[in-house]
């Protein structure tokens, strides 16, 4: 079962490491397996979203996503994205930077580093308020509830974390400004700081906007579904259920494709933190990217999304964290190594939380936790 389903993972991850040993060191060899750590650790609650609304999919668009979808994740946002921000900051072609990339490295690295802080402040944005929305939510479940508990009292307040994300921004802008002041070309670049971290915070709000809308349609159509079914039912004719699970399953891979793109923004922003080398981040990002869709499958295929409920807390703390180092990394220089395992790190502890949980109440119980029981839970060890 491990092997059928995560197979490919396995052998594009060891192609990929062997490729990148072998042409550029141990030095890439590292970074990569970083940014694939990095990005299956960010994407495993994405795994868990995606199992849950594509397990209510037929066949056919289960198939559809797990491969169209693949492409498009893997291809387009791991692999196509990296080099339109790269473009954009460097003002430059995407065919000028791929070329710059292959021929003349140092050029390109010295183009990244000159807009790197602007990078920084966009990403910086999108993962800080990915972070705030997550914390300031009242959930069922807490992992630290000394302080999960009072931020999601705090949360009640409308807007609050678009407050807070543009406070740090314009903090983090004036500071930049300020080690700058001798200069006016980096004048320049503390407005430019300014306006990408509002263009990250704009992109944000325009996926969620997107995702909820999506979501919305989603539950209106499984009320026609429902409406349509009874309707029949009563009057003895037969439910045309071909033509709404069809509508329906449209809507549902609109919305899984949005939100999957939306959680690729994190996985590609944070690279962004750990290395510049576009094709470095492709390979690790694309390994990634094929354990979240292994990881996708075997939870639909095994039915059990809760088994570890500390997980999403710990993606989420890790996202947190990079997007404190990209507004850090704005201004001051971070190891990449201590950037990568911050995240590792965290992940693994919300992991050991789980465990232990899981343990505990098996051994007061005498059983597993069922979904249920788990949905009660308030805190964690």
């Amino acid at each position: 079962m491990i092997f059928r389903t995560f197979g490919w993972s396995f052998v594009v991850t060891a192609a990929g490491l062997t490729f990148a040993a072998w042409q550029w060191g141990w030095e890439a060899f590292g970074i990569v397996l970083i940014l694939s750590i990095l990005e299956i650790s960010l994407s495993f609650d994405n795994a868990v979203v995606n199992a849950g609304i594509l397990k209510k999919m037929n066949a056919f668009w289960q198939k559809l996503f797990l491969t169209v979808g693949i492409l498009i994740a893997v291809f387009g946002m791991r692999l196509v994205f990296p080099v339109v921000i790269v473009a954009i900051s460097a003002k430059v072609g995407p065919i000028e930077a791929v070329r710059l990339a292959l021929d003349d490295p140092g050029r390109y690295e010295d183009l990244v580093t000159d807009a790197h802080p602007a990078i920084a402040a966009f990403g910086g944005m999108f993962l800080l308020m990915i972070f705030l929305d997550f914390i300031f939510e009242d959930r069922d479940i807490k992992w630290l509830n000394w302080l999960e508990r009072p931020l999601a009292r705090l949360g009640k307040v409308d807007m609050l974390s678009v407050c807070i994300a543009l406070v740090v921004l314009l903090v983090s802008a004036m500071t930049f400004a300020t080690h700058a002041h001798v200069s006016t070309g980096h004048a320049d670049k503390a407005a430019t700081v300014l306006l990408s971290g509002i263009a990250g915070l704009i992109t944000y709000l325009v996926v969620g906007g997107l995702s909820g809308y999506f979501e919305d349609k989603l539950e209106e159509e499984e009320e026609h579904e429902h409406e349509e079914e009874e309707k029949a039912k009563a009057e003895g004719k037969p439910v045309s259920v071909v033509a709404l699970a069809g509508k329906a399953a449209f809507f549902l891979f609109l919305y899984l494709e949005v939100l999957d793109a939306s959680f690729s923004f994190d996985g590609v922003i944070g690279a962004f933190a750990i290395t510049n080398h576009i094709f470095w981040m492709a390979l690790g990002l694309g390994i990634g990217a094929m354990y979240v869709r292994s990881l996708t499958v075997y939870l639909v295929r095994q039915g059990t999304l809760d088994d570890y409920v500390y997980l999403e807390h710990g993606a989420h703390y890790a996202i947190g964290a990079l997007a404190a180092i990209l507004l850090i990394t704005i201004q001051y220089q971070i190891s990449e190594i201590i950037t990568g395992l911050v995240g590792v790190l965290l992940i693994a502890a919300s992991f050991l939380s789980s465990v232990r949980h899981n343990k505990a109440r098996e051994a007061a119980e005498g059983i597993g936790p069922t979904s249920d029981e788990k949905a009660e839970v308030s805190s964690g060890t």
